[in-house]
């Protein structure tokens, strides 16, 4: 049964607020759920959502059941995005929150935004960062965990100027839900307490030690009420005073403190950096597509993410092969699956996707695009021939083409590991859209926890998000690499947020998007291809097993392929590699009737609407 729990008395806060935050329409208060479902972190069955005035899909039942009353009181799409990610702050730590960033396309009836909240590099960092002495990168790992990896987080600041253009409830309203589950406690997940049992590096934090762990090591176990009292109340604070309540005063303090104060790898933020981040809102990049006899319009996130690009490459390569001929077939347990031709091109056109990204992609205020403008990677005419390229074995590593003249010549760099992240998919009841991919990167950031007051356990963790720059700034020949680390640079993310549109009627039909690093663009464009080209609902085409290439070898979701796929690809030069691939994707399709969510079977996302 649900306990009505009584507003927080918001008064004060509101007083403090910035005058540009709009009143609300009506009140909003929130009700405190009793106890978080428990879902499995492995691969549960989930049926997909179907709903008629409005959705909400994010990766945690908590955090969809935040944004789910704030639709139900009138917010907007952006008002309930504000509500779920302050929640999975809370309850799904290891993937986003407060500390880090985040991309987010906005359809307000009108037109598409994209917001952006990416981290940004330290004014005293330098293209060097990740070198060690002895003039090598360092190992990932190495350069991960402590102070050195922390870059400006920019969600809070984005959140905030996106509520300025969009928002229709008050800002300190939407945090009611996020502070209320902090100080009552919520449940751990099976999944939480799967990472934590798992991770080596965040018990070494002592503030985080003593958040998650058991004086004995353990993490607490599963249906353990975990309650954070410090993260509360740097909410009550961004309540108040917005953005700058986490970028300047004692909040900005204890980040820096915890930063360059790191014994073993300190790193050089500092308070300037924060009290001078700016989002930035940008122009989406938006693509043409046609499938099935229909055209439609796909928006993504622009550079510095490369997410858009890749998925507007790999669709748009795949169109000028015989893919469309090659229609999904019967898989394991009599599951769809893709047939292993349809697989070759699909993984064909990543590489030659994957290729110009690591090329060209960049902070656009450092990188130049080529030839002008984003739009030529993604130009038919350059896609056709990008597709010519494609033979009947696999290539297995492809070199990046010359869709333009460049400024710069850049250098190809060395692949590293990317993680992390969190997407959340909205639709309110007006038809506006959102999609927002928000992360600190790697399974629980820097693996630093910052506790402004001191009081209690718990606080919230920093990004690592500097460790998704090259580490090695040039190639062997010392040309540099468009992604080398920068001041003030932001690093290049596969973060792909996107909507979908009917190119002739102009209504929105998909919100989309997923974590997972760089295997986030395959996630993405799998299911976007199921349902534009395949005829799947949002729930079975995320329920297809995952696939994709950034390089030379073939990845296939492990357990999910036949062998007669893996020999296929085998014997046409694939080098297979089968293994975890842990999407979660949250996806919102239009219905004759309304809107059908799906949430990943992977992980814990649940989609709630009306």
């Amino acid at each position: 049964m649900k306990m009505p729990v009584r507003a927080l008395a918001l008064s004060l806060l509101l007083g403090a607020c910035a005058s540009n935050i709009p009143a609300p329409t009506q009140s909003f208060t929130y009700t405190l759920l009793p106890q978080q479902p428990e879902m499995a972190s492995g691969y549960q069955e989930k049926p997909g959502w179907a709903l008629r005035q409005y959705a909400v899909a994010a990766a945690n039942p908590l955090a969809t059941d935040a944004g789910r009353q704030v639709l139900a009181a009138g917010g907007s799409a952006l008002d309930a995005a504000i509500a779920v990610q302050m929640v999975l702050g809370l309850v799904e730590p290891q993937s986003s929150g407060i500390g880090g960033g985040a991309f987010l396309l906005y359809y307000d009836g009108k037109q598409v935004s994209a917001y952006d909240g990416r981290e940004t590099a330290p004014a005293a960092a330098d293209e060097n960062l990740f070198m060690g002495t002895d003039g090598k990168p360092m190992a990932f790992n190495d350069a991960v965990v402590g102070g050195r990896s922390v870059g400006v987080p920019g969600a809070v600041a984005m959140l905030e100027m996106a509520h300025r253009e969009h928002g229709k409830l008050a800002w300190a309203d939407l945090f009611q839900p996020a502070i209320q589950l902090a100080e009552k406690g919520f449940a751990i997940s099976p999944r939480l307490y799967t990472l934590l049992k798992a991770d080596t590096f965040l018990k070494q934090d002592p503030v985080a030690a003593a958040y998650f762990y058991q004086p004995d090591g353990a993490p607490y176990p599963v249906g353990h009420v975990l309650k954070n009292q410090p993260y509360a109340d740097v909410l009550k604070q961004i309540a108040a005073k917005g953005s700058k309540a986490l970028l300047t005063g004692p909040v900005a303090e204890s980040i820096v403190a915890k930063v360059q104060a790191h014994a073993t790898n300190p790193g050089k933020l500092t308070a300037a950096d924060l009290k001078n981040y700016q989002p930035k809102k940008r122009e989406a990049l938006c693509t043409d597509y046609r499938a099935v006899q229909r055209e439609y319009r796909l928006c993504g996130f622009p550079p510095p993410s490369s997410g858009a690009i890749a998925v507007a490459q790999i669709l748009g390569i795949l169109n000028n092969t015989d893919a469309a001929k090659l229609p999904p077939q019967g898989g394991v347990d009599g599951k769809t699956l893709p047939s292993p031709q349809w697989l070759h091109l699909y993984t064909e056109a990543s590489r030659l996707a994957f290729a110009d990204r690591a090329k060209y992609v960049g902070d656009p205020d450092f990188v130049a695009p080529p030839g002008g403008s984003w739009q030529t990677m993604v130009a038919p005419d350059y896609l056709a021939s990008r597709a010519r390229m494609i033979g009947e074995n696999s290539m297995k590593t492809a070199e990046p083409g010359a869709p333009g003249p460049l400024k710069t010549t850049w250098a190809m760099p060395a692949e590293q590991p990317e993680y992390g992240t969190s997407h959340i998919s909205i639709i309110d009841r007006h038809g506006h859209a959102l999609s927002m991919t928000t992360t600190i990167e790697a399974q629980f950031g820097a693996r630093q926890m910052v506790n402004p007051t001191g009081a209690g356990n718990g606080g919230f963790l920093l990004n690592n998000e500097l460790t998704d720059f090259n580490f090695a700034p040039n190639d062997a020949a010392g040309q540099p690499t468009a992604n080398r680390v920068e001041p003030g640079k932001r690093p290049r993310s596969s973060m792909s947020p996107t909507l979908v549109f009917d190119k002739n009627s102009g209504q929105v039909l998909i919100t989309a998007g997923s974590p997972g690093g760089a295997l986030i663009i395959h996630y993405t464009a799998k299911t976007l291809y199921g349902m534009l080209n395949w005829g799947m609902n949002a729930q079975t085409a995320i329920n297809l097993p995952n696939f994709g290439a950034t390089g030379a070898p073939t990845l296939l979701e492990e357990k999910r392929f036949p062998a007669t796929t893996v020999d296929w690809l085998k014997a046409h030069n694939h080098e297979v590699r089968e293994t975890e691939m842990t999407s979660g994707l949250q996806a919102i399709g239009r219905t004759p009737t309304g809107f059908f969510g799906g949430a990943d079977p992977r992980r814990e996302g649940v989609v709630m609407g009306e």
